[in-house]
C-alpha cells in the first residue's frame, strides 16, 4: 500500500510540474513588480547608492534587452534592483525591453535563442544594433559599475 501511495504522489507531482510552466514572454516593468510578489520586494527593500544613481545615467539612450525567469532566484534579485536604479536615476533608455523565459530558456518570440541565452538573468546593453556588453547572473562589482563598463 505505501507503494501505490508513493507512486500515486510522485506521478501526481511529475504531472503538476510538467503541467505548469512559468510565463515566457515580453512582459513590463510594471506588470513584473505587480504579478510577482517576489520582485516587487527586492525592488521595495534595494537601497541604490548615490554612486550606482549617478553611474547608470551613463545608459543614456542605450538599449537594454533583458533575459529572465520569473522562477529564477538571480532575476529575482537582479532585476528589481535594475528596476530601481533606473527609476531613481531618472535616465532616459533608448529603449527597456524585458523577456521572460521558461525553464528551458525559450521565450515564444525566438529570442533567447537569437541571443543564444544561457542563464538567466542575462542583460545586453546596445547601442544603435551593436551589442557593447553582456552582464549574466549577478554583477562582480555591481549592476550599474558592470552595466556601464563601456
Amino acid at each position: 500500500m505505501k507503494k501505490v501511495i508513493y507512486f500515486v504522489t510522485l506521478l501526481f507531482s511529475s504531472f503538476t510540474f510538467a503541467t505548469t510552466s512559468p510565463y515566457s514572454g515580453e512582459i513590463t516593468a510594471e506588470d513584473l513588480l505587480a504579478q510577482y510578489p517576489a520582485f516587487a520586494k527586492e525592488y521595495k527593500n534595494y537601497s541604490p547608492s548615490e554612486d550606482d544613481l549617478n553611474t547608470i545615467k551613463t545608459l543614456s539612450g542605450k538599449q537594454v534587452l533583458v533575459f529572465l525567469g520569473t522562477w529564477c532566484h538571480d532575476s529575482k534579485r537582479e532585476v528589481p534592483r535594475l528596476l530601481k536604479l533606473l527609476d531613481g536615476s531618472g535616465v532616459k533608455l533608448g529603449s527597456l525591453q524585458l523577456i521572460a523565459v521558461g525553464y528551458d530558456k525559450l521565450d515564444p518570440d525566438g529570442l533567447a535563442k537569437q541571443y543564444d541565452l544561457r542563464y538567466t538573468p542575462t542583460f545586453i546593453v546596445s547601442s544603435n544594433g551593436k551589442e557593447l556588453l553582456r552582464m549574466i547572473e549577478k554583477p562582480k562589482h555591481s549592476i550599474a559599475m558592470d552595466l556601464t563598463r563601456l
